[in-house]
């Protein structure tokens, strides 16, 4: 079984501040504080190797903060194949309000990035995809990368046969998008947010979502998954249109369930699943995050009991 590979340019040790209320501009006491190593890439592989698919990890890491992450892919069984550079990883910043059961965020900036530095990774990835290769190329980029780093990872990677899925929001994301076809990624999975910065103009309501996604889908982008929060997700492809519907549950943590969404989308692909059972893990693995801290899964029955769980709904293409 072909191992997935997956790209995190701008990693970062994820620290969880646990509180009763955030309240602004007040003097808070934490009930418990946490550190796990991660990046959108490295919860992805995170994920994935949980659920039992083989990973390959690479991306950007400061040598004198690397031990969290090296112990993490170590214990996950997960081919780690980082570039270390000087310095030290950032560390984020999340603040999780038991209350009302969210998170906010505070990401520092990360390392400064040579374009030698970028040129070794572009090698790293070279050397570890094939034809039929999954590679997911997410999270924010580094200082010294410009906005065209993951459309120029698009090129190299496409004409190897490899099937990119882009996670990235902003400048990144839209460069991405804008890019030749022979440039475009596979897939991607953009937030509500994130399509309404692509579209330039709010999208309220659900028929809105869908032909934003559709107008992705065909300039070339052979499918398009768009994250609604409690909403779930839209699935869209040439041939199909899927609102994948999760139930009410109880949150742990909100941190990494985007992620973990990509990573059961990844999962479903690299199963060759159809599309509805692909839509239904990949909010199984949202879901099954929501109950765990880090970026870890449950076991694989609670992960398949709840993708039974997910309502999916076939919308007109």
């Amino acid at each position: 079984m072909s191992a997935v590979v997956t790209l995190t340019l701008n990693p970062a040790i994820d620290q969880t501040v646990t509180l009763a209320q955030l309240t602004p501009g007040a003097v808070h006491r934490a009930s418990a504080v946490r550190n796990d190593a991660g990046g959108k890439g490295v919860n992805v592989a995170c994920c994935l190797a949980d659920w039992g698919v083989p990973v390959r990890a690479t991306g950007i890491l400061g040598q004198d903060n690397a031990v969290p992450f090296e112990q993490l892919l170590l214990a996950k069984g997960i081919d780690d194949r980082f570039v270390w550079i000087p310095g030290e990883t950032r560390t984020n910043l999340k603040l999780l309000d038991e209350t009302r059961g969210d998170t906010t965020d505070v990401n520092l900036p990360g390392l400064a990035i040579s374009p030698g530095t970028f040129d070794a990774v572009r090698a790293v990835l070279a050397e570890l995809t094939a034809p039929g290769s999954l590679v997911v190329l997410a999270g924010s980029l580094p200082r010294g990368l410009s906005p065209d780093a993951y459309a120029r990872l698009g090129t190299d990677l496409k004409p190897r046969g490899a099937r990119v899925v882009l996670d990235a929001s902003g400048p990144a994301l839209a460069v991405a998008l804008a890019a030749a076809p022979e440039s475009l990624p596979y897939a991607i999975k953009p937030n509500r947010q994130e399509l309404e910065d692509w579209a330039g103009h709010p999208l309220p309501t659900l028929p809105e979502v869908t032909a934003a996604a559709r107008a992705l889908q065909a300039r070339g982008i052979a499918l398009v998954v768009v994250s609604l929060g409690a909403e779930g997700a839209l699935f869209v492809s040439a041939e199909e249109v899927l609102h994948a519907i999760p139930p009410a549950m109880r949150v742990a943590s909100t941190v990494g369930a985007g992620d973990a969404l990509v990573a059961g989308l990844v999962a479903g692909l690299h199963a060759g699943a159809p599309l509805p059972e692909t839509a239904r893990l990949a909010l199984a693995f949202a879901a099954g995050k929501l109950t765990k801290p880090g970026a870890n899964l449950p076991p694989r029955d609670t992960v398949r009991a709840l993708a039974e769980t997910m309502r999916v709904a076939a919308l007109a293409p």
